[in-house]
């Protein structure tokens, strides 16, 4: 699994229900279905994916974040995780909401577009940044709504969730040190995980 995958998986508490949206090739659902017990499946929109998640016994649905979760129940599950998917989504805040609707906690990690190197590359160049995170032309990409850990801290502050985990990492395997430090991790964070609930959801 990538870096972000292992750590989500290690917010998860064993045997809870788990909706994956955005499963991808559906590492992380193999992962925590076989080893943490949980009743884990998943949401894709590439049908590629889905063939290869289905084809491994893995129970992932063709469909996307902006449209298919509001059929699911409230509570419906224990975690609902959107992976590297918030800043491809139409609808952000909206994605977010239906999360923590059907879901009593949402974990979300993305690309955090406030790193030094992004802010560097747009003041030298002044152009949109390519790296190894943000590495499609600005043409061509799927991120529509690029957002930083501050973008998404204020937007969490605005929607009254309540921050229960968070920390920001690198792209080469390594937690960052200043992830005792929002301002920090908001400058040196390649990538940024988040555990979140809703104020009237009792920490668990």
């Amino acid at each position: 699994m990538r870096l972000d995958q292992r750590l989500i998986a290690g917010m998860i508490r064993p045997g809870t229900r788990v909706l994956d949206v955005g499963s991808g090739d559906g590492a992380l659902l193999d992962h925590l279905f076989r080893n943490s017990g949980c009743d884990a499946r998943g949401i894709e929109i590439d049908m590629k994916e889905v063939t290869r998640s289905v084809a491994h016994g893995l129970p992932v649905m063709h469909g996307d974040a902006d449209h298919d979760l509001a059929h699911y129940p409230d509570n419906a599950f224990d975690y609902v995780v959107l992976q590297r998917t918030l800043q491809a989504v139409e609808r952000p805040r909206e994605v977010l909401r239906q999360m923590l609707r059907i879901g009593r906690h949402a974990i979300v990690s993305f690309p955090n577009f406030g790193h030094w190197r992004l802010r560097v590359q747009m003041l030298t160049r002044g152009r949109m940044p390519m790296t190894s995170v943000w590495s499609t032309p600005w043409y061509d990409t799927p991120n529509i709504h690029p957002c930083t850990i501050l973008d998404f801290l204020t937007l969490c502050k605005d929607e009254g969730y309540v921050v229960q985990q968070w920390m920001a990492v690198d792209e080469d395997g390594e937690r960052a040190p200043w992830r005792r430090s929002i301002r920090l991790a908001n400058l040196f964070g390649e990538q940024a995980l988040f555990l979140l609930r809703r104020k009237d959801t009792p920490r668990t």
